[in-house]
């Protein structure tokens, strides 16, 4: 298998030091059977660097609600123009926010790894297929 591009990784969830091993288990919107892995199962980086290090996850969480939100009332308007009825954006903002939020928590701490922690970089050499080598 080829190497594999930065954001195909981010997009597939995978480790962001080998880029082979998901981060998560489960399918997104599988009820009971998802969640994170504690280390990668390939490279067998360990994700919550140090104790609380996810508590940051939910600013860039934050972040992709507001984001999601003002896409979900200018799409309102843009299909609707209604300007009336406060309770259709409500209910199209709330909704989406309700329906994103499993994207959201997986997301939040995926773009958190690889892009605001000094700590995790890509390591090529672990992007092998070969998984008998010293971690």
């Amino acid at each position: 298998m080829s190497k594999t591009s930065k954001t195909q990784a981010i997009l597939q969830g995978k480790c962001p030091r080998c880029r082979r091993g998901n981060m998560f288990y489960g399918g997104m919107y599988e009820i009971g059977n998802n969640g994170m892995n504690e280390n990668c199962p390939h490279c067998g980086l360990h994700f919550e660097i140090e104790p609380g290090y996810f508590y940051a996850a939910m600013y860039v969480s934050y972040a992709l609600n507001v984001a999601q939100s003002v896409t979900l009332a200018v799409a309102t308007y843009v299909l609707t123009h209604n300007m009336d009825s406060p309770w259709l954006y409500l209910g199209v903002v709330l909704g989406g926010c309700l329906l994103l939020a499993p994207f959201n928590y997986r997301y939040a701490r995926i773009l958190l790894l690889y892009w605001l922690s000094p700590k995790v970089h890509y390591q090529p050499y672990l992007d092998t297929d070969d998984t008998a080598r010293n971690v």
